[in-house]
C-alpha cells in the first residue's frame, strides 16, 4: 500500500460524504481523500446511517475504505487536483 494513514477531516452533511487524508510516502505529501456515505453503507452492509454515525463507520471500515484509496491512487484514479473519490461503483 502506497499510502500510509493520515488524519480523520470528518463527514460534511452537505456533499454527503466522509473526508480523510492520507499520505503519498513517495512524494511526502498529503492526498485529500473522500467517501461516499452510499459507498460506506455498501461497504457496511447497510442503508441510510444517520451523519452522527458516520465517524463511527468511518472508524470501524477504516483499514477497508483506506486500502480502497490506496488502490484507487495505485491505478491513477484522482481528480486534477489530487483528491481521491470513493463512490459506490468502487467498492467491490
Amino acid at each position: 500500500m502506497p499510502l500510509k494513514r493520515g488524519r480523520i477531516v470528518g463527514y460534511d452533511p452537505n456533499r454527503r460524504a466522509f473526508e480523510f487524508t492520507m499520505i503519498d510516502r513517495a512524494r511526502v505529501a498529503i492526498i485529500e481523500c473522500e467517501i461516499s456515505s452510499t459507498a460506506m453503507d455498501q461497504l457496511a452492509d447497510i442503508r441510510g446511517a444517520m451523519p452522527a454515525e458516520r465517524g463511527s463507520q468511518f472508524l470501524h471500515l477504516r483499514d477497508t475504505i483506506e486500502r480502497i484509496a490506496s488502490d484507487l491512487f495505485d491505478e491513477g484514479i484522482a481528480t486534477p487536483g489530487g483528491m481521491i473519490r470513493i463512490f459506490q461503483h468502487h467498492v467491490r
